[in-house]
């Protein structure tokens, strides 16, 4: 139900972004009394959790989605949702024609990091897919209203990664590859329920092994060792042994997951040419890396080839860059990363993934507390009850990067909108959400555009 207003803002701030981190931030601000309006790129205002996330984390996606729901229902806040700042509103004006007191970016990192290996990105679609349009793909494969790029799964393929995010990818490789091979055999099982099962456990139910099946199997690729995955933090307070129980945590859970979804991994391994017949690219060449004395990571002579039916690279997402806004390498040029301050925008601040590159929520729950095995097995598949517990990383991005509460502090500090300024605000606003349709509260939009 919508919190009613107690009086009329003098302060107006727009939110690039309406999921985790411009749904927190926006709610802030409105509940100080501030006029909000979220420009969200989507049609639905939830980001990463929709598309970045399989969707056999539906626990988690689902509690997620009530929660943006209900803080972006507050009568200071009008979502404007498929507006893209940089294309349909250009950054500029949000400050020098709109008005606004503020401009916060929250608009999330989208961009896959390019694989680093010089001329790869040539072979996008010709044997090469990244990691952000992969999971899109497969989470609206079931919709009829989707109208982008497909990617089919397929038997034998090379992911490079590391993360959660990459372990997902070679999972969802896995299951649809194993869900098709029991199909052929007669055998109806959906991803979601494979996903529970497992191989084994599935398979057996059919009567079969998995290894009856016929499938090699994907491989993961990563350039550290498998104590280094990113999978579980150590508190910033831990003592040299807490880090080595954490490392030996980090590779028990990666073997348990290679056991039961069947895939396999191969760690210092880093990829340095492509692998090309006629214009298709058909695997990597991949540079052994090891440690020297001191324990750094370093290149060493080896070198391997590796062939596969597919290459997926998830190494990571960056933000798109925005038509008016200073990059410095891959990120925003920020001068202040505690605030994501932008030099010669003094009135402009940036909140979440943004500022981090992360785009991975239980990477970000590391900033709240830390995750625990029970609640990583979860999220993994692993745990017995299935993804249930894993709906608690939902309050882990009550305090993700960037401080949504000292933006909001920083933000109200700022002057007072000039008299009439408000009510121009309001109708630029309300016309655009004519424009692309939105003539509703944000729930019954929600539902209306699934």
């Amino acid at each position: 139900m919508a919190t009613e207003a107690t009086h009329e803002p003098t302060q107006a701030v727009a939110v690039i972004g309406g999921a985790v981190a411009g749904a927190q931030l926006a709610r802030m601000l409105a509940d100080a009394g501030l006029e909000v309006v979220v420009f969200e790129q989507n049609a639905r205002p939830f980001g990463k959790i929709e598309d970045g996330l399989p969707r056999w984390h539906a626990g988690l996606r689902n509690k997620e989605f009530e929660r943006i729901v209900e803080r972006l229902s507050h009568p200071n806040i009008h979502l404007v949702p498929l507006t893209r700042i940089g294309r349909d509103v250009a950054f500029d004006d949000l400050s020098r024609v709109w008005g606004f007191t503020a401009v916060v970016l929250a608009c999330g990192a989208w961009r896959d990091r390019s694989l680093p290996v010089a001329g790869i990105d040539a072979y996008v679609d010709k044997g090469l897919v990244y990691q952000n349009p992969f999971i899109i793909a497969f989470n609206h494969a079931e919709d009829p209203n989707y109208a982008g790029p497909t990617y089919p799964a397929v038997d034998d393929a090379i992911v490079v990664g590391g993360g959660l995010a990459s372990i997902d990818v070679v999972k969802l490789l896995m299951l649809e590859t194993t869900r098709q091979a029991l199909a052929k055999r007669g055998h109806e099982i959906d991803v979601e329920s494979l996903e529970k099962a497992g191989m084994d456990k599935a398979c057996e139910g059919f009567g079969l092994t998995w290894e009856e099946l016929g499938l090699k199997g994907s491989t993961l690729y990563y350039r550290r060792e498998p104590e280094d995955m990113p999978l579980q933090e150590a508190p910033e307070d831990a003592d040299a042994e807490r880090v080595e129980k954490v490392r030996a945590n980090r590779k028990k859970m990666l073997e348990r997951t290679m056991a039961k979804y069947k895939f396999r991994f191969e760690a210092l391994a880093a990829p340095e040419a492509p692998v090309v017949e006629g214009d298709h690219l058909v695997g990597l060449v991949f540079r052994r890396m090891g440690k020297d004395a001191s324990g750094k990571l370093v290149k060493t002579d080896e070198t391997f080839e590796r062939r596969g039916n597919l290459v997926v690279s998830s190494i990571g997402s960056i933000p798109d860059p925005i038509k008016g806004v200073p990059m410095k390498g891959e990120l925003f040029a920020f001068t202040d990363w505690e605030l994501g301050r932008l030099p010669d925008h003094p009135t402009v601040f940036s909140v979440g993934n943004v500022v981090t590159g992360k785009g991975n929520i239980v990477a970000s729950r590391r900033h709240a507390t830390n995750v625990g095995e029970q609640l990583l097995a979860s999220y993994l598949g692993l745990a017995e009850d299935g993804h249930t517990a894993e709906a608690e990383l939902a309050e882990g991005v009550e305090k993700i990067a960037g401080h949504v509460d000292s933006i909001s502090e920083a933000v109200r500090k700022l002057g007072a909108l000039p008299e009439g300024r408000l009510a121009e605000i309001r109708q630029r606003a309300r016309a655009r959400q004519v424009e692309v349709g939105f003539e509703s509260d944000v729930a019954t939009w929600i539902k209306r555009a699934r």
